[in-house]
């Protein structure tokens, strides 16, 4: 057995066996799920079924893909990296929009994965031969800071930070409309849709979540916010801005797309069209994130400028000023 990763926030509530395609790419389900049901895959030391669903620190251990991790093969990828900040135990990257932070099913190479094991020789291997020195994620097109380990010691402390959240996150996002309250905090229990389950939505039967949200500016047909969210639910900022009727724009899964531009006046609607077809990807950036150092100790803030894209869609959001 390998020595075991824990389960993310964001990871939970994945069945097993979906869990560890993703991960794994290269190996076919059906191995995957057989492997299960064989005993070489423990979930906290325990056998587990397929369709276990995953929660928060569960350790996974397996056998089948240290037999094959020749198989799993990494393809370096020169690509240039915007480092924030880097020293002998973590890097932090300002991830553009449009990349995708490791493979997966449908991503199997050009991912930031692929282009941190070109730029550096020692990244941690806790969470696997395709996510070198990944403590946590964001989405495909979310930019902003993202956090990388270099030893499986840096990982786990700062893993440890994210489970007792104690790390500070600071998104900024555009949505559609003018919100009522210039402050606040949005909760509900988040899930995915059964529907479509590449989203989520809010119910009853999901894992609570929390973010403080303070509205920096404002008009009648969009606003600027900045997030802060305390638990790590996958695309909680876009679930809650969605749930307050308030969509991050050009975010089309979650009702923010070019849809939303109906009703207005023509030549409003002309403009809003606009912004999205030059924006091209939901309005959410990762700006700054506030950490323990996992060996020096002392605390550590890191800001990511705003890509190019979202400092011309705030600009033209303030055209509608007045």
């Amino acid at each position: 057995m390998n020595n075991g990763f824990h389960i993310y926030e964001m990871e939970e509530s994945i069945r097993l066996d979906k869990y560890l395609a993703t991960l794994f790419p290269e190996l076919s389900r059906t191995r995957i799920k057989n492997s299960i049901k064989s005993g070489n895959v423990l979930v906290n030391n325990s056998s587990a079924k397929p369709s276990y669903l995953l929660c928060v620190n569960d350790e996974i251990k397996f056998e089948f893909i240290v037999e094959n991790e020749q198989q799993v093969h990494m393809e370096s990828v020169e690509m240039e990296l915007n480092i924030l900040y880097e020293d002998n135990d973590i890097i932090c990257i300002n991830k553009p929009p449009g990349l995708v932070v490791h493979p997966g099913a449908g991503n199997h190479t050009n991912t930031l994965a692929n282009g941190l094991i070109h730029h550096f020789d020692s990244l941690s291997n806790v969470n696997g031969i395709t996510r070198p020195g990944i403590v946590h994620r964001l989405d495909k097109n979310t930019s902003g800071v993202i956090l990388i380990a270099k030893s499986n010691l840096a990982h786990h402390h700062l893993a440890n930070q994210f489970q007792d959240r104690t790390i500070q996150k600071i998104y900024q996002a555009v949505t559609w409309g003018e919100w009522k309250e210039s402050e606040g905090i949005l909760d509900g229990n988040i899930a995915r849709k059964k529907s479509d389950p590449t989203t989520y939505t809010i119910s009853k039967e999901g894992r609570s979540s929390e973010t403080k949200y303070i509205v920096t500016h404002k008009n009648r047909y969009f606003s600027q916010l900045t997030f802060m969210p305390k638990t790590g639910r996958t695309h909680q900022i876009r679930v809650h801005s969605a749930e307050e009727n308030h969509p991050i724009v050009c975010d089309d899964p979650y009702g923010g797309g070019i849809n939303r531009a109906k009703g207005f006046l023509p030549e409003v609607a002309l403009k809003m069209k606009k912004i999205i077809k030059n924006m091209g990807r939901h309005a959410l950036h990762a700006e700054q994130i506030m950490f323990q150092h996992p060996t020096g100790k002392n605390q550590i803030n890191i800001i990511a400028p705003y890509p190019t894209d979202f400092v011309n869609l705030v600009d033209s959001v303030r055209d509608f000023d007045g």
